[in-house]
């Protein structure tokens, strides 16, 4: 203990004399390096650039160089304090040297791109009070990143506060009205009893006879949010559960133990899967016992076939001067990811609509695991899969410490997504 608190404090006396010296520092060009060997936090790098980009720093993301590094051009005393106070490796550089480095990414010979950075998204992270048996990977990542957002659920949702962000997350949740379809194995468990009472009470409050008519409302304000212009992630369960809502708002999939009545006669045949962000063609899981929505999901199939220490997804490489937008939502220092669980863990090729774009997938199976597409005037990022630290994580496990794993490509593909609405984007492809 005595040896720990000597380095401790030989630790802070070494950064306060490094503050000291930087407070003669007037303006700096910094570069903000996320390859994988020169970067000690590259979680807390993006939230770094989130504050820099809102405080109105020059900032630009370099895309395919070093991992996806940033550039800040008129960087000074107090973004490098913030810097070390985070953790967050950089390197400063004349101001002749990282121009000639922009100039060099954006020639035709290189796969590489400069993107400005210039607007920070209000971000709304949609969940309910109360503890949940489960937690939320980009809840937690955002509040290690030290980036700002606020928790609304579906009373927000449905008053018109959605309006007030440009970023909206989804993450275990369930838009069929079938509570997650845990009722095989939780019925009795007493979270599930009070959240199944909960919701039902807060459905009856907002004037809907049923929870599935509650969520189907919610689903289709997030639908006009996104149309609009807002830009929604969602991962695990509300992937699927959120196109399939969508589908099947012109019959009721859930059975009596869920709403009360049984599931309308042919339900599966009557869906339509046009209002769909991304999938179509798919068949339901019609058994209320069964853990799953339908066969957009593989995880069934990779339990039985998949080992943890060869499972890993890639990430595919795009042009960054013509497809700017996957390429800023795969920036990584790695193209391997390793995989993990969800309710939903990846999504079956065959029920995804020609419209959708696969940023990356499994190797063994082919699955896709990380989607996007547009809708209207937004767009989405569907990534499945519970918690990129934690391979299969079950109902009541400990949350993961971030501060374990702040080099984590699972996650930076979340921040990805968070730092995405700040790029100065190109015209949508018609």
């Amino acid at each position: 203990m005595h040896a720990n608190h000597k380095s401790h404090s030989l630790l802070l006396s070494v950064l306060l004399w490094a503050l000291s010296i930087l407070s003669h520092v007037v303006s700096a060009q910094v570069l903000i390096p996320m390859d994988e060997s020169q970067q000690r936090d590259h979680l807390k790098a993006y939230g770094l650039l989130y504050n820099a980009i809102e405080d109105g720093y020059d900032c630009h993301w370099l895309l395919n160089h070093r991992g996806g590094s940033f550039a800040i051009l008129n960087a000074d005393s107090k973004l490098i304090q913030q810097a070390l106070l985070r953790g967050v490796s950089y390197e400063t550089s004349s101001a002749t040297q990282l121009v000639q480095l922009m100039a060099d990414l954006k020639s035709p010979a290189n796969n590489t791109n400069t993107v400005a950075l210039q607007r920070v998204p209000k971000i709304a992270v949609y969940s309910p009070d109360g503890a949940q048996p489960w937690d939320d990977a980009v809840t937690m990542v955002l509040e290690y990143a030290d980036i700002p957002f606020t928790t609304i659920y579906d009373t927000e949702i449905l008053d018109g506060s959605l309006g007030d962000y440009q970023w909206l997350h989804l993450h275990h949740e369930d838009f069929t009205g079938q509570y997650g379809k845990f009722y095989g194995s939780y019925r009795d468990a007493a979270w599930y009893i009070n959240q199944k009472a909960s919701f039902e009470a807060a459905a009856l409050e907002m004037g809907f006879t049923k929870v599935s008519q509650q969520k189907l409302a919610v689903a289709k304000t997030i639908t006009t949010f996104v149309e609009n212009g807002g830009f929604l992630f969602a991962m695990c369960s509300a992937t699927d559960s959120y196109d399939i809502a969508l589908a099947a708002q012109k019959t009721d999939i859930c059975e009596s133990m869920f709403d009360g009545d049984p599931m309308a006669p042919g339900a599966a045949y009557q869906l339509d899967y046009a209002p769909c962000f991304a999938f179509k063609d798919f068949t339901l899981e019609t058994n209320p016992l069964r853990y799953e929505y339908s066969n957009i999901d593989i995880t069934d199939r990779r339990v039985r076939s998949m080992k943890e220490d060869s499972d890993y997804f890639e990430l595919f490489d795009f042009s960054a001067k013509y497809d700017v937008i996957p390429t800023i939502l795969v920036q990584n220092h790695t193209d391997l990811v390793k995989s993990f669980y969800g309710q939903t863990t990846a999504f079956l090729p065959k029920t995804l609509k020609p419209t959708t774009t696969i940023l990356g997938s499994n190797a063994v199976d082919g699955a896709a695991r990380y989607i996007h597409g547009t809708q209207g005037k937004g767009y989405w990022t569907f990534y499945g899969g519970h918690d990129p630290e934690d391979y299969q994580h079950r109902v009541g496990d400990p949350h993961t410490d971030l501060n374990n794993h702040p080099n984590s490509p699972g996650y930076r593909l979340i921040l990805n997504n968070i730092l995405f609405p700040a790029a100065k984007k190109p015209p949508q492809k018609t």
